[in-house]
This record gives C-alpha cells, structure tokens and sequence, in this order.
C-alpha cells in the first residue's frame, strides 16, 4: 500500500466523501411492458431513448429517470415504493386526476399517523398523496418547499422546471411583503432579498428577516 493510499485508508474520508455521485436511474418491476408504457406516457413523463427492451421516462423538471423491461429485474411486480418531490401537492394531484390518474386523497403526517387533508400549517415534508401504477408499484408524492437543513449543499440553488421557480418567486413575493410591512420602508434591494430567500429555502438555512 501506497503512502497515498494508507493515508486516506486513515482518515476514511478523503476519497469517499468528495466523491460526486448522481441518482440516474431506478429500476421498477412490471408485469406488462406496454401497459407500464402507456400509464406513465398519461403521467406526462418524457419517452427517452433506450436500446432495445428497456423503456425509460423521466419525470418532468427530475434529473433521476425510471426503467423497465422484460428482463431487467428479478424483483416482484408492484414491490417498488419511491418518492416523488412537488412543490404544490394540491396542484400536482389535480393535474394527475384530470389525466385520468387515480390519486388518493391528501393527506398529512400527524403525531398519531396519517391525518386526512393538508398540513394545517402547509409545512415541507408533511402533505402527501399517493398513487400506484397498474402493477401496484407505489409513488408517494410529498410536497416540499423548504428543506432541512444539510440536505442540499450551501450555496447550490436549482429549480428543475420553470413551474417550480414561478412557485419560488410567489413564495419570495409573499414573504418580502411580509419583510416591508415590518419595516415599514420600500426595498429597493428585493432581487437580492429574493435570491437569498429562494436560496435558504433549499438549504433549509434561516432566511433573511
């Protein structure tokens, strides 16, 4: 072994925690290839190309893309469970529902289990629904505005989709409102109030006051 080598074995970290590693694809079991195609087709999930006997989507404003075939997977059909990230539960359930997508109700994390209807104080992580695919592979669709914090690396702010920015940019509204009416005075600085507010919310760092 290389002193290079001993000393990173030392402290376990140097090679392992910088390293850049990507969600890029998960693989879901189907019975029916065609029939799992044409469900997540009515999702509005973008069709990729694949080599023959893989089918791909990618959801709309995901980086992380879901597969299957006919031999992909040993797993059971219906065994798979994941989470999907809306920024609007409400909305998103709405679009799926007029897709023809059978959605559960809405529902919230209470102390005691499951509560039906939103968050009553629309915290991140809390509103949820879900739906199944015709094999019974299940998605849970959770909203989450703000993040807690350390789940996203300081300083690193992206929106996957424009939607997702313009429900940002309502929220920066919102609260710079709330900023001005407490300091009585007009901001003429409120792009970079925005920034930061956008900003903390993925970080889930204490946004400006």
């Amino acid at each position: 072994m290389s002193p290079k080598d001993a000393q990173r074995d030392a402290s376990g970290t140097s090679s392992v925690q910088n390293l850049d590693v990507k969600l890029e694809v998960i693989v879901i079991p189907v019975s029916d290839v065609d029939r799992a195609k044409e469900y997540y087709e009515r999702l509005g999930w973008r069709l990729d190309q694949t080599p023959p006997g893989i089918v791909q989507f990618t959801p709309h404003g995901s980086w992380c893309s879901v597969q299957f075939g006919s031999e992909l997977t040993s797993a059971a059909p219906g065994s798979a469970k994941a989470y999907l990230i809306v920024s609007d539960v409400e909305a998103a359930r709405n679009a799926l529902v007029s897709a023809g997508v059978e959605v559960s109700d809405i529902f919230h994390v209470g102390p005691k289990g499951p509560v039906d209807g939103l968050d009553p104080e629309r915290r991140s992580y809390f509103s949820r629904a879900t739906f199944r695919d015709p094999d019974g592979n299940t998605w849970l669709m959770q909203e989450i505005t703000t993040r807690l914090p350390g789940r996203v690396e300081g300083g690193v702010t992206s929106f996957g989709s424009a939607t997702d920015l313009a429900s940002a940019l309502r929220r920066a509204a919102a609260a710079h409102g709330e900023h001005e009416e407490r300091t009585g005075e007009r901001d003429e600085n409120w792009p970079d109030w925005y920034a930061a507010y956008m900003a903390s919310e993925q970080s889930g760092e204490k946004p400006p006051e």
